[in-house]
């Protein structure tokens, strides 16, 4: 049978409805509790839901930002202009772990949050400059840190509706110091090191508000308690 008229049934076990992952579409089917069961054909699944980019033009180019408006095409013929894209180059963040299982952290403040808050080293990556050589070149300038057992553990997009970049996260251990640190001009960082334990403890407590920092610890938890680190 082929991948196109394959049909797949999900029958019902909760009478309010409930989600099932079904890992012959890898899709989440919603089953409804007035029916019982839900067919879905995997062209359902399958159909692209991709707009085609009919023109673009930026409307601001910055070393950091660039702001592209587009004139979109929707599968069902819908135009939409102009839609806004951001472009950013992409960054590279790492959770670095001392052997004294503590985690190298930064504090310094962010003008749009208006807060001085806590983060993982990192930064934007140089165009043409690989991902691993820019999150330690960053992890040495804003720390003074090298590491070893450097790894890339997750790849997010910090927000998919308008920005064209990607987060990298990377995990390395036995983060020791090996130098002062070398900021920009603009950059004022406080390291701190904490234990692991304390930084669960703030995730728990909705303390550490970098999105895509966030997105990385879990990762990074993940990976260490494959590596029985944890």
């Amino acid at each position: 049978m082929s991948a196109q008229s394959r049909t797949i049934y999900n029958k019902i076990d909760n009478p309010n409805g409930s989600f099932i992952f079904t890992k012959s579409s890898d899709a989440f089917l919603k089953i409804y509790p007035e029916t019982g069961r839900k067919k879905l054909n995997e062209d359902t699944v399958n159909k692209s839901l991709n707009w085609k980019t009919l023109s673009q033009k930026y409307v601001l180019q910055d070393r950091w930002i660039k702001v592209r408006a587009d004139v979109c095409e929707m599968p069902s013929g819908q135009i939409i202009e102009p839609y806004y894209t951001l472009e950013y180059p992409n960054w590279a963040n790492v959770t670095a772990i001392t052997p004294e299982r503590e985690i190298v952290l930064v504090r310094q403040y962010r003008h749009a949050y208006g807060e001085a808050i806590l983060e993982l080293p990192g930064g934007a990556v140089d165009p043409g400059e690989p991902e691993m050589e820019a999150v330690q070149r960053e992890l040495l300038e804003e720390a003074g840190y090298t590491g070893e057992n450097w790894e890339e553990i997750a790849r997010v997009s910090a927000n998919p509706a308008n920005h064209n970049n990607r987060s990298i996260s990377f995990l390395c251990l036995n983060a020791q110091k090996v130098a002062e640190q070398k900021l920009d001009t603009g950059e004022e960082i406080e390291v701190v090191l904490m234990p692991i334990e304390e930084v669960k403890q703030l995730l728990n407590e909705n303390k550490l508000v970098q999105a895509m920092h966030v997105a990385s610890l879990f990762y990074a938890f993940q990976r260490l308690e494959q590596l029985h680190i944890l």
